[in-house]
């Protein structure tokens, strides 16, 4: 730990502790902090649970303002409430800002304070990448080992006792030389501070990279286990970070691959991908690997295929990605220097890569380099050079080219998932700014009056809610006799729809409790006889919508950590059983609607398949932005709400089927808002 500290050159007093040394690495030593002679900022504490409350103690009387707590903070035989609760809460009184517990401390490259009790490589000072992981050795495993990232912050936090993860991402990205971040995440314990920060970085366009668990049952019950962490609802991480254009790595090695290939320092323009290989396999495969990535590579324009053919050896085809190598010769190093220089300066090329495999013992060809090189030059473009498998061994170049600013990757497959993420976040840099939440109206406060009773609405009020919102529903009788039904059919014209409308019965298909496309009198009477023989007398009546139609799905849940999602899909027993639906945080606009529905695998379905007409998407994704404002407006007394379906048609859309579970669902009934 001292020797850490020693190697950051921090600039500021330093004093070690322990009655058994003089001095520590030539840092004085003392007996007990109320022998300093000055007053500690910080303190690190390396000692055992046993002792960790009487240190605090200790250094609180000393005026002590933050700390770094290594230890687990968990005794056994411990009384109520725990020890890490009894330090959170004294250092909480004291004003302290803690580090910890059970993490394994922070490094400020800026200030030059490695206040980090582990073995790490040599560092090169302050870079631009911050790193901040809930797992220590997702910590250490990154910034010790690669040496192609430079940071400016990384931090342990563990236990986060009185400063979390949000706080540290709030303070990078305040500071000047923060140009990525990188977030190892088993949860928020602060949502409101984190989607705060989140914005921060959208607006001061700062990506950020996470990797965060808690996918699986098992990994979300460990991570409880591992930092008293609640992983929360996965499917609403996804949209968490799709609102703020936060890119979710698989695993550490995509991490990484992000974070260097965000951390360059040349701008991403539009367009794609090219590439130049010496291997035409290689780039048959590369090919293959791009489509399943989503990355798209540039088609050339015609004046870059002509100076192509001017270059190549016959038989080899000007297209990109590029096999330049043909026959080798005295030539071929000037041609495939050229030839990248050409792929570059197409209009279409955002960015390009040299794909090559490495030499013995994981050596780089230098003429590779020139390449890339030559190919930077002629369009100022990033440019990668990129090994096509997972490479052994070290070479140099790999840092020298990676630090001026051409990095070095491994693996075609990672290094295109980096590329993903880099045009995922240039597209997200040109998207409008999210859809703020609309003024609340008279009849929104009315809702939220008559849903904070929390007596469940029926089915009939539920539409009524869905209309004040201007979300086009059909129209709908309530009844209670024959006599009723008929009349209401008469009116709304044939065919109807027949449901059940019995008090407490939800979800009406499970106790077969709706009839559908009734087209007369006397079927409208056999169907509400059975209806009123097996569930009671109480039913809707309401407009048939015809096909052609597609039944689309859209509901509101309430979050535990980040309140009201909007989930948006195909309806029916699609919801139920193929779960193709996408999630979303409230609010969010038509075109919004309209990209995250290009998602789905049945969004084919809207474009008519099979002779049937293509359906009103653009009417379904309006719809969907104003349910998404409704989930914002109720979204503090609704627990539930599905529109199941919206009957999407040609010349328009429905609400047919609406559901509100308040959040207690307790209570008398309220009258309706008129």
């Amino acid at each position: 730990m001292v020797r850490n500290l020693l190697a950051g050159a921090y600039a500021g007093k330093l004093a070690a502790v322990n009655p058994g040394y003089s001095d520590v690495e030539g840092v004085p030593c003392f007996a007990t902090l109320s022998e300093l002679s000055f007053q500690p900022e910080q303190v690190i504490f390396a000692v055992a649970d046993t002792r960790i409350e009487a240190a605090i103690e200790d250094a609180i009387r000393a005026g002590m303002r933050s700390c770094v707590i290594y230890s687990a903070l968990v005794l056994e035989n411990d009384t109520a409430p725990p020890l890490v609760e009894r330090v959170r809460r004294r250092l909480t009184a004291a004003g302290v800002l803690a580090c910890g517990g059970n993490g394994m401390g922070y490094y400020n490259f800026i200030h030059g304070i490695h206040a980090c009790g582990f073995d790490t490589r040599q560092h090169r000072g302050s870079g631009n990448v911050v790193l901040l992981s809930q797992s220590g050795a997702g910590m250490s495993g990154i910034l010790d080992v690669e040496e192609r990232l430079d940071f400016s912050l990384a931090v342990s936090p563990g236990q986060e006792l009185t400063v979390s993860l949000e706080d540290y991402l709030d303070y990078a990205l305040d500071q000047p030389e923060t140009r990525v971040v990188g977030t190892f995440l088993e949860t928020s314990r602060a949502p409101g501070r984190f989607i705060a920060a989140l914005e921060k970085a959208r607006r001061r366009r700062i990506p950020v990279v996470a990797v965060k668990t808690g996918r699986t049952p098992m990994s979300r019950e460990l991570a409880r286990s591992h930092s008293g962490a609640l992983s929360g609802t996965d499917s609403v991480y996804d949209a968490l970070f799709e609102k703020f254009g936060v890119y979710r790595a698989h695993d550490m090695d995509d991490m990484v691959t992000a974070l260097i290939m965000h951390a360059q320092p040349h701008p991403v323009g539009p367009g794609g991908l090219v590439t130049l290989h010496d291997s035409g396999g290689e780039r048959q495969l590369l090919i293959d690997l791009a489509e399943a990535a989503q990355v798209p590579l540039t088609a050339l324009a015609p004046q870059s295929i002509s100076a192509l053919e001017a270059l190549l050896d016959p038989g080899l085809p000007a297209v990109n990605p590029l096999d330049a190598w043909s026959a080798g010769g005295p030539e071929y190093h000037k041609i495939m220097k050229e030839c990248f220089a050409v792929l570059l300066r197409d209009p279409g090329a955002a960015l390009g890569a040299v794909v090559h495999d490495r030499g013995p013992g994981g050596s780089l060809y230098p003429i590779y380099l020139d390449y890339l090189w030559c190919g930077h030059k002629a369009s100022g473009k990033p440019v990668f050079l990129v090994a096509a498998t997972q490479g052994v061994g070290a070479d140099p170049q790999v840092l020298e080219s990676t630090r001026a600013g051409l990095p070095v990757m491994d693996g075609v497959s990672a290094f295109l998932r980096g590329v993903k993420a880099v045009l995922d976040y240039r597209d997200f840099l040109l998207l409008p700014d999210p859809e703020p939440p609309l003024p609340l109206g008279g009849r929104a406060r009315q809702w939220q009056q008559r849903l904070a009773s929390g007596a469940t609405p029926d089915e009939l009020e539920a539409m009524k809610c869905l209309a004040d919102f201007g979300i086009p529903v059909v129209a709908m009788r309530r009844c209670s006799n024959e006599d009723e039904v008929l009349s209401a059919a008469e009116e709304l014209g044939y065919p109807v729809v027949l449901k059940t409308a019995q008090a407490g019965m939800l979800h009406k298909s499970d106790v077969d409790g709706v009839r559908i496309r009734i087209s007369n009198s006397q079927a409208l009477c056999d169907a509400y006889a059975d209806l009123a023989h097996r569930l009671g007398a109480h039913v809707t009546v309401s407009v048939y919508v015809p096909d052609p139609a597609v039944e689309m799905f859209l509901g509101m849940r309430s979050d535990a950590q980040f309140g009201p999602v909007v989930i948006m899909g195909f309806g029916g027993i699609h919801a139920e059983v193929l779960g193709d639906t996408v999630c979303l945080l409230p609010p969010f606009d038509a075109d919004t609607a309209a990209r995250l529905l290009n998602r789905l695998r049945l969004r084919p379905l809207l474009e008519g398949v099979r002779g049937a007409p293509a359906v009103d998407v653009t009417g379904f994704c309006r719809v969907a932005a104003a349910f998404s404002q409704l989930a914002v407006a109720l979204g503090e007394v609704v627990q539930e709400l599905d529109i199941n379906p919206v009957r999407v048609r040609p010349d328009g859309c429905q609400a047919v089927d609406a559901l509100i579970i308040p959040r207690r669902n307790t209570g008398a009934a309220t009258p309706e808002p008129e």
